[in-house]
């Protein structure tokens, strides 16, 4: 009788990430998926400031009031994009100073948000920046800028795709858990809130790194190219010496 040979369970593992100089937008969200359930506790705090103001901007409508439901939208969500920088980093918890400059920029660059990604997407990298870089403010956002411009498209795009991803599933999850759970709107608008927000703050901080390479990689590529780097002057007839060029023993 034939002994059976056990068959050999398939195991499908997923491909390696790419660097982050040649990381596409799809792989960048993917990868913040990652970091965040491989960080959930950690990573959900970062919404529990925006999601209270959410559901604040919900009791208050239109009136006067939502100017204070703004401000408070823009100082706790510029604390958690800085919080998701540090997390992001990880590396020693940066000092005291450091984090509230960084607090400071990410104020800056909020307050006019609603001018569209096309602000945000340089100089939001001004806050990462200074979390990593411990550079001053006003750098930060010449830093920012230079990130930027070494690949604005997957800046732009990176941020534009995490935004509406964020943004539809929220949408989505508060219509579930408002009529599966019967739960109220503004209960469900803060749930989907809490857990979806810390989504765009770590891919934002994520998306530093893959401008930072890209920036090496550039600068890199710009020095090879320089017409004086590591040659002779065996073409300089005026040169002392021998106008031969040298021969390699």
């Amino acid at each position: 009788m034939k002994e059976r040979t056990p068959k050999r369970r398939r195991t499908s593992e997923l491909p390696p990430p790419l660097p982050p100089e040649t990381r596409t937008i799809g792989q960048l969200v993917a990868e913040t998926i990652r970091f965040y359930g491989k960080h959930f506790w950690r990573s959900l705090l970062l919404g529990v400031g925006p999601a209270a103001v959410t559901v604040a901007g919900y009791f208050t409508g239109f009136h006067p009031a939502l100017a204070a439901v703004v401000v408070g939208w823009i100082v706790l969500a510029s604390a958690s994009y800085v919080g998701a920088c540090v997390l992001v980093g990880g590396g020693a918890r940066p000092p005291a100073r450091i984090v509230l400059r960084a607090l400071a920029a990410a104020c800056l660059v909020a307050l006019p948000i609603l001018a569209g990604l096309l602000w945000l997407a340089p100089l939001g990298l001004a806050v990462p920046a200074i979390v990593n870089e411990r550079v001053p403010l006003r750098k930060a956002f010449r830093r920012g800028l230079e990130l930027a411009r070494a690949d604005y498209v997957h800046a732009l795009g990176s941020l534009a795709t995490l935004l509406l991803v964020v943004f539809l599933t929220q949408v989505l999850l508060t219509a579930l858990l408002h009529g599966a759970s019967q739960q109220s709107v503004h209960v469900s608008a803060f749930l989907a809130s809490l857990v979806l927000q810390p989504l765009l703050f770590l891919g934002a901080a994520l998306l530093y790194d893959d401008q930072a390479a890209r920036v090496k990689i550039e600068s890199a590529s710009r020095n090879r190219r320089r017409p004086d780097a590591d040659l002779s002057h065996a073409d300089d007839v005026d040169r002392p010496g021998s106008a031969d060029a040298p021969i390699a023993s």
